[in-house]
């Protein structure tokens, strides 16, 4: 896919890069990613997706901009309150980068409509805030053989994976899926909401950021992916670790107890 001359400057940093270049720019131009989520996370995730030049953005949310969001989801404005998330979203990418398509789903992803709305897309960034649509994505993009990077946050913590289940690693295992990672969500009430517990703002731009990094990697394919791999950040103690994670064969995805 050819860049016109405006995409040449507009991506020149990306394209003096060896790992990027002009074939993995032209990926990210041809690519299409979905965003489930223009809060926190998605914020930040979508404005790096657009000004990276990814060609199409899906963006996922039914809820509208609230005076309390305005703290940590940069993408919307004072003036947006009131105004659903997908529209404030999509004309903050329209500001940024014309070359940029979105696609707006105001609805809530459902174990139903999971599997059209990610069949659509190339990649899926999961940003949502709850674990019932957390484990819907992870199951869709598993059966529809697609990349998962998904995060989450907690109050000065967040963490990050690349979920790619339906392939198999260097010795011939499969990847793990997320309910490897997390065999089964939390007790309900177990964990408190944003509302309730607070979150530092500028956490969701790190985790954000990061995850768009990952979203960037898997279409260019550079570097390692953190498939297998689950970064935790902690902002009190301002340290990165991550721990290693494989596939359980007892998953109900691509283990043992799997459904043919």
């Amino acid at each position: 896919m050819a860049l016109s001359p405006d995409e040449v400057e507009r991506y020149a940093r990306h394209l003096v890069l060896p790992e990027v270049g002009g074939p993995g720019q032209a990926r990210l131009k041809a690519a299409r990613v979905l965003v489930i989520g223009a809060g926190g996370l998605g914020a930040p995730l979508i404005q790096y997706l657009a000004a990276a030049g990814i060609g199409t953005i899906g963006i996922v949310d039914d809820d509208t901009v609230s005076l309390s969001n305005l703290q940590r989801q940069v993408i919307h404005a004072t003036s947006d309150i009131g105004r659903r998330k997908v529209e404030s979203a999509s004309e903050a990418v329209s500001r940024l980068n014309p070359h940029v398509a979105v696609e707006a789903h105001a609805l809530r992803l459902t174990p139903e409509n999971a599997p059209d709305l990610i069949g659509a897309y190339d990649v899926v960034a999961d940003g949502s805030d709850n674990f019932a649509t957390r484990y819907a994505v992870s199951d869709a993009c598993f059966h529809a053989r697609r990349p998962l990077v998904t995060a989450a946050l907690g109050r000065f913590d967040g963490s990050l994976t690349t979920l790619r289940p339906y392939e198999a690693d260097a010795r011939g295992r499969p990847n793990p899926t997320y309910r490897c990672l997390f065999p089964n969500p939390p007790p309900p009430g177990s964990v408190a909401p944003c509302a309730e517990a607070g979150v530092l703002g500028a956490l969701a731009g790190i985790m954000g950021s990061l995850m768009a990094l990952e979203v960037i990697r898997t279409v260019t394919d550079f570097g390692e992916p953190l498939v297998g791999r689950l970064l935790m950040v902690d902002t009190r103690a301002m340290r990165f670790e991550t721990l290693g994670y494989a596939w359980d064969e007892a998953n109900p995805l691509n283990g043992s107890g799997a459904k043919g």
